[in-house]
């Protein structure tokens, strides 16, 4: 799958799981409709991340889901992912291709258009934009009150012709939004990771995206 034709993307962050593991998490939102999950798990050693990337690549791959790594190419490289979703004080995109291939999935977070133009000259393949509404899933990120919000996101999808994915603060209630604005995708932490029932939760995000009659084609 190209990053074009998603619509639901995962970033794990088992802190959010309550008590659960990342592994059913993820299962949980790829038999949910998932479309991408990035391996995020920022706090824990390099090694505990390649352990459980490869049990994710696992997953993942029988289900024909993309796997990223957050920041960590040589992580995404060891374990094989399908790609590395990149900040603004990462490596380059062009690093990320030398050292993953050129079908390798590279992605950018963005939150300015100067910022979206820049890569996607510099060659990537999606943008990541957010905080759309602000979220409480990254201790350094915007309040509630200080998201970027559509209009901005707006401008960004309008300035590039990249896939956009939106995240920060979105759920099934809000997805709409930013995909009236012209993003392709959104990404979400707590809507899947920390629900009651992850599954289902995602099942509802994709019915936001995508509508009910084209989750229920795709089951």
């Amino acid at each position: 799958m190209t990053s074009d034709q998603w619509r639901t993307y995962l970033v794990t962050q088992q802190s959010l799981s309550e008590g659960r593991s990342t592994e059913e998490i993820v299962e949980a939102a790829i038999d949910g409709g998932i479309d991408a999950v990035q391996l995020r798990e920022k706090g824990t050693s390099a090694q505990d991340r390649i352990e459980l990337g490869e049990r994710l690549r696992e997953l993942t791959s029988a289900a024909d889901v993309d796997l990223l790594v957050n920041d960590r190419i040589d992580i995404a490289y060891a374990i094989g992912a399908d790609g590395v979703h990149l900040g603004q004080s990462d490596p380059s995109v062009s690093t990320a291709r030398e050292i993953l291939g050129p079908e390798a999935t590279v992605g950018v977070s963005v939150s300015t258009v100067s910022e979206a133009r820049l890569a996607a000259i510099s060659g990537a393949d999606y943008l990541g934009v957010g905080a759309i509404y602000g979220t409480d899933s990254k201790p350094d990120a915007e309040t509630a009150d200080d998201g970027l919000g559509v209009d901005q996101l707006a401008r960004i999808v309008e300035a590039v012709k990249l896939p956009v994915v939106a995240i920060g603060g979105i759920t099934p209630d809000n997805a709409s939004g930013p995909i009236q604005a012209g993003a392709s995708a959104v990404a979400v932490i707590s809507a899947i990771t920390a629900a009651d029932d992850p599954e289902a939760a995602t099942r509802e995000l994709r019915e936001a995206v995508v509508g009910k009659a084209e989750v229920a084609a795709d089951d």
